[in-house]
């Protein structure tokens, strides 16, 4: 079944309280990462990735206290090296390296930490992705195949080349690695905010907003913000199973996921507060905030987050402590000076 995420009936926001607790979803009864899992995760990526710095912004809007978490100063420009390197550190690596589909961010991410420690990388990107991004997979010495519509497309290709050749697939968000390094974000946000009563985070597959919520759990509000052409999680919170969405979104080379991955539906159900929807037009104006107010150069996905509260998809309370994730920064010059 596809569901169209503009469809009236799937925008509202159910919270975690009316959807129930973890003990609902029935075919995993015990969360897939802990925080344990992300503790081992951070202690095994120590040295491979940047500490990302906070901006405060508490203009975004008045009233609030808003902080950016700069996570598009990342190696490769987004969260992804996490996962990336939390995988190739983890697993066995077989002669014929790894592979791994992606719309542009984590295949980057991959080729990235199969370069620094030492392994061949093929990387499937469909024929939406970003030049800039595929530019970037190519600068960190892998094979790109541009090839097939939709990242599905490129997965099955993906899938394909690492049946035949021995290939190591590196999973972009549903594997247990991968949940877990991303979650090493939320883990050294805590450290350098230890007050946050919110945390705003874009979703594309999940695997961020999954390692997030295992991390946080209760303690922080987590909020996720998927574009309205393109909300599997929120669609599949909505229906109380996973189901597959249309896409169609200035953000599909990174939030561009036809359904969300099991893991992430299993921790999301428990951990995420609800899934906020924003336009196009939103996610645009954003960047074009985020230029103006900051000369960061955003793309689309990593600035759909700060849509949701410029859009007022999410309005916080008075004195309320938003933390706002800026999780990716690969964007077309040129595109962005057309805003």
């Amino acid at each position: 079944m596809r569901l169209f995420c503009k469809c009236p009936t799937l925008t509202l926001s159910l919270s975690r309280r009316e959807r129930g607790r973890s003990d609902r979803v029935s075919f995993m009864a015990v969360l897939p990462v802990t925080p344990a899992d992300i503790e081992a995760a951070a202690q095994r990526i120590a040295g491979h990735i940047r500490r990302t710095p906070l901006l405060e912004a508490s203009e975004l809007p008045p009233g609030a206290h808003v902080s950016l978490k700069l996570e598009f100063l990342q190696h490769t420009g987004s969260f992804k090296p996490r996962g990336a390197f939390n995988n190739l550190l983890s697993r066995k690596i077989p002669a014929a390296g790894v592979t791994a589909a992606s719309g542009g961010n984590h295949g980057a991410a991959t080729a990235f930490a199969a370069q620094a420690l030492g392994h061949r990388a093929r990387i499937f990107v469909p024929e939406i992705s970003s030049p800039v991004k595929i530019a970037k997979i190519k600068a960190c010495g892998a094979d790109v195949v541009v090839k097939g519509a939709t990242y599905y497309d490129a997965r099955a290709l993906c899938q394909e080349f690492a049946r035949d050749s021995g290939a190591l697939e590196i999973d972009a968000y549903d594997s247990f690695e991968t949940i877990s390094g991303q979650g090493t974000l939320a883990r050294e946000w805590e450290k350098q905010s230890a007050d946050l009563d919110t945390v705003l985070i874009a979703v594309g597959g999940g695997g961020l907003i999954a390692g997030v919520a295992a991390w946080f759990g209760a303690r922080v509000k987590v909020v996720g913000v998927e574009p309205e052409g393109s909300c599997a999680l929120h669609a599949a919170l909505a229906a109380g199973r996973i189901v597959d969405v249309e896409v169609k979104s200035v953000a599909a080379d990174s939030l561009g996921a036809r359904r969300a991955g099991e893991k992430v539906f299993a921790i999301a159900r428990k951990n995420v507060d609800h899934v906020a929807l924003v336009s196009d037009d939103a996610i645009r104006a954003a960047q074009k905030k985020l230029w103006d107010a900051f000369r960061i150069a955003s793309e689309p996905g990593g600035a759909t987050a700060l849509a949701a509260l410029l859009s007022r998809a999410y309005a916080p309370t008075r004195g309320e402590r938003v933390g706002v994730l800026l999780c990716g920064g690969n964007v077309d010059l040129k595109s962005l000076s057309e805003l």
